[in-house]
């Protein structure tokens, strides 16, 4: 079977994790996050050959938006051009993805993990102890496409959440936080095992997600669970101030 590509991945990712508005003009997709993060403020190319960048700078500017763009497979010359106009690297992603089929438990293990819609007030309370606010919470309840909460324990304890939602045949897992006390006791992995049950309950062929290339444990983690690296991308910054 054919993975589904890094581009493929990428507008999984804009359909279920997405900004507040998005408009393209110049060659360049320009978003809107509202407080939810680089992803969803970044801006990226909307057509193959460079646009005019001294434009979107300025645009950007008049806006009182960050210069943030974001550098997928296939961006070198942006990301070339804006190195050379003193733009850093941060946050390096990387994208991982398998077949559902291969996460999906022969069980789960009994009242551990649940899919839960709306999150409850305890998911909300993990989540802003990892500095998941208000705004991001809002970006969920965006979405268009079927979607879940997932929380799990560890013993008695909500332990650990993340957001799932659709795009066609991949299920794209976002926001996945543990508390730092229950890290390493499984709960990330009863967290995978739910949202593989729920993916496949919901007809999605493919888990994806991400993660930055720092995040070891992260990286670790999905990687024994069988997940490939397919795709890339990272930001890239200057300070305007």
């Amino acid at each position: 079977m054919t993975l589904p590509s890094a581009q493929r991945l990428y507008q999984a990712t804009n359909t279920t994790w997405p900004a507040r508005r998005t408009r393209q003009e110049a060659g360049w997709e320009i978003r809107d996050g509202a407080g939810g993060g680089k992803r969803v403020s970044a801006v990226t190319l909307a057509q193959k050959e460079l646009p005019d960048i001294d434009w979107i700078e300025a645009t950007l500017t008049e806006q009182g938006q960050e210069h943030l763009f974001m550098i997928r497979d296939g961006d070198e010359a942006l990301d070339a051009s804006l190195a050379a106009r003193g733009y850093e690297i941060i946050d390096p992603v990387t994208l991982y993805l398998c077949e559902t089929a291969h996460l999906q438990p022969a069980s789960l293990p009994r009242a551990q993990s649940y899919c839960i819609w709306e999150p409850l007030h305890i998911m909300r309370e993990i989540w802003a102890a990892g500095g998941i606010q208000e705004p991001r919470i809002a970006l969920m309840h965006r979405v268009q496409t079927p979607k879940t909460a997932l929380l799990a324990r560890s013993g008695d304890t909500p332990a650990g959440v993340g957001f799932l939602a659709l795009d066609g045949e991949i299920a794209m897992l976002h926001a996945v936080e543990v508390l730092p006390s229950y890290r390493r006791r499984g709960v990330a992995k009863k967290l995978m095992a739910q949202a593989a049950k729920w993916a496949e309950d919901h007809g999605a062929k493919y888990m994806a997600l991400m993660t930055t290339r720092d995040n070891q444990a992260a990286n670790g983690l999905y990687s024994s669970l069988g997940m490939r690296p397919v795709g890339h991308y990272h930001y890239r910054i200057k300070d305007t101030a």
